[in-house]
């Protein structure tokens, strides 16, 4: 007979201590993990008093790694650089922004900061108390400290890497000696990353000298096993189902797929988002192709120019560097105007309306098959939130995608991994990969009430909260706003949340159908309609998690800020304070794109 499983015991901690306890440790490594055991044991056995302990590395000997990530890479590499430092010998301290205690900023002595920038120059989530801090009045003066920045971004916006060079050049503000340049890192990580890792261990080994001698540990208990399969290795995943969400008459082309995971050992919490390595469009490749007049046949580094463009570089997204370089071949003044800082709308507009084969047909210009290549950025992997709970579909991942279609003047249009997935046949095998979402986890206590807010496929990962907070039993009410244009097409997996109301697994389901009736109504208006039982919810222990679009987002964080005032009793200042501390506690999350 199988032995029964272990019970834990009951932890002698409240739920919220737990939550902060888990915050507090995430993004920890294994020596800094060990030392907060000896100080919670020094104090534990001293009550009162300061451990020892707390005092073995100080400031002086140690590197500390703080990282601000909105899809995983920064917190990658930040991960990989204290690896590094640490099997050099180094001491290390890694941790994620938000749990970074902003008071010891003034006596760090050696600190590398990899950053992300989302949106229209934003930082990411887990880094906006950090960021606001250091540009804020109460930074402190800094002239102890060295340091280096890694940016990471996206140049087909305008405001490339702004979060990076913000904090690069604050910390230089506040007297902070600067070890070596920013870097600046595309969609294309590694190309920048790479070098600027090997800057940042050499001198933290300089700085630091490598005399701290590494500590040997025995784990408490085994490591868990970890799948083989990553973002540098990709599992090639069958797609087991391929249905449209939205009605026929409908111009969305909105899929539900699901995904197996059988036999990969790949596993993933709801919250977490699934990572697809795309193809590009064969007729985009073909028009490409045809418009620079070039034979797909010719080789580059030992590769056909087709396979490059295929699978290896971006063709959907443009960027500011080839439109640099495109426009000083084209020669058109028109193109090389939205370059300039003053004309930033303009270019904004480019970037987000334009893909490739249109920048060629509007403005030609000769390129050859090497210097293309060597031009476009390397196709990126995209990221999808997971619409489902392995707790009820098992070794499974479902995804909700927009299907990004539409007819430009020069052609048929599409997005490329959006394009992939809708087109894939049931069988297909897709490279995928799971990238966790710390930031976006469901209460441990499941007595705590959750308010979803995810308009069109931003409702994907609340499909798999529901799914999940019904299958262990939480007891907590679950509130879901949803928006989309039409009812009637676009009620996405409606019979669903039916049959959830139903059977009392949602307990209030708010719909905004903005084109439904002559004033538009989206999910940030029925918050404020709803202000005081929603601020009700909030002050009982309810966790906050909206999904969607950047601009959503803002909107609804706004729609949050009015409800503190007008149903809290709190000024323009204290709103923003409430909600800061929402986020710090883990109960307000974002996963917006």
């Amino acid at each position: 007979m199988p032995s029964a499983p272990a019970v834990l015991p009951v932890p002698p901690l409240p739920e919220d201590r737990i939550d902060l306890l888990a915050r507090l440790t995430e993004g920890l490594d294994a020596p800094g993990l060990w030392w907060l055991s000896g100080y919670a044991a020094g104090l534990a056995a001293r009550p009162g008093q300061r451990p020892a302990a707390a005092a073995e590395v100080s400031a002086s000997a140690r590197l500390s790694i703080v990282y601000g990530s909105q899809t995983g890479n920064a917190k990658r590499l930040a991960e990989t650089l204290a690896r590094q430092a640490e099997a050099q010998g180094l001491a290390v301290r890694l941790v994620r922004a938000d749990s970074y205690p902003l008071r010891e900023l003034k006596d760090e002595r050696l600190l590398y900061v990899v950053i992300s920038t989302q949106g229209d120059g934003d930082p990411p989530d887990d880094a906006r108390g950090f960021v606001e801090h250091l540009l804020g009045k109460r930074a402190p003066q800094l002239k102890s400290l060295k340091f280096a920045v890694l940016g990471l971004g996206d140049s087909s916006y305008p405001q490339f890497n702004a979060t990076g060079r913000q904090l690069d050049e604050r910390l230089a503000e506040l007297g902070a000696q600067r070890l070596f340049a920013r870097g600046e890192a595309d969609l294309d990580v590694e190309t920048v990353a790479t070098p600027w890792l090997a800057k940042a261990l050499d001198g933290a080994r300089d700085e630091l000298k490598s005399n701290a001698p590494l500590a040997t540990v025995t784990p408490l208990r085994p490591a868990a096993a970890v799948s083989p399969w990553s973002r540098e290795k990709p599992y090639a995943a069958e797609l087991l189902a391929n249905q449209r969400l939205t009605g026929r008459g409908n111009r969305k082309d909105v899929r539900h797929l699901e995904i197996s995971l059988e036999g990969s050992g790949l596993s993933y919490q709801p919250g977490d988002a699934l990572g697809l390595w795309p193809k590009n469009p064969p007729a985009l490749v073909d028009a490409v192709l045809a418009e620079l007049s070039l034979d797909a046949d010719a080789a580059v580094d030992g590769a056909p120019l087709r396979h490059w463009l295929d699978e290896k570089r971006e063709l959907t997204k443009l960027a500011r560097p080839f439109l640099q370089k495109h426009a000083e071949r084209a020669g058109r003044d028109e193109l090389s105007r939205l370059l300039q800082p003053e004309h930033a709308d303009g270019l904004a507009k480019l970037l987000a309306t334009h893909q490739l084969i249109d920048l060629l047909q509007a403005f030609p210009a000769a390129w050859s098959a090497e210097d293309l290549v060597a031009a476009l950025r390397p196709l990126a992997p995209r990221l999808y939130s997971i619409a489902s709970s392995q707790a009820v579909v098992g070794p499974e991942a479902h995804l909700t995608v927009d299907h990004v279609a539409w007819d430009a003047p020069g052609g048929r249009r599409w997005g490329a991994a959006s394009h992939l997935l809708a087109s894939s046949e049931e069988g297909a095998r897709l490279p995928v990969y799971i990238e966790a979402n710390e930031r976006f986890r469901l209460p441990r206590d499941g007595s705590r009430d959750v308010i979803m807010i995810g308009p069109g496929t931003g409702v994907a990962p609340f499909r798999g909260f529901v799914q999940e907070r019904a299958a262990v039993g939480a007891s907590g009410r679950n509130w879901l706003l949803f928006g989309n244009p039409h009812a009637r097409h676009d009620f996405l997996y409606q019979l669903e949340w039916q049959q959830a109301l139903k059977a009392g697994q949602l307990s209030k389901l708010d719909l905004a159908f903005s084109r439904d009736q002559q004033n538009k109504v989206y999910v940030q208006d029925k918050l404020r309609e709803q202000g005081a039982e929603l601020f009700a919810w909030i002050e009982s222990g309810a966790y906050i998690y909206v999904c969607g679009a950047t601009t959503m987002g803002r909107d609804v964080e706004q729609a949050l800020l009015a409800t503190a005032v007008e149903h809290g009793g709190r000024d323009a200042d204290g709103a923003r304070e409430w909600l800061a501390q929402l986020q710090q506690q883990g109960r307000y999350a974002r996963d917006v794109y």
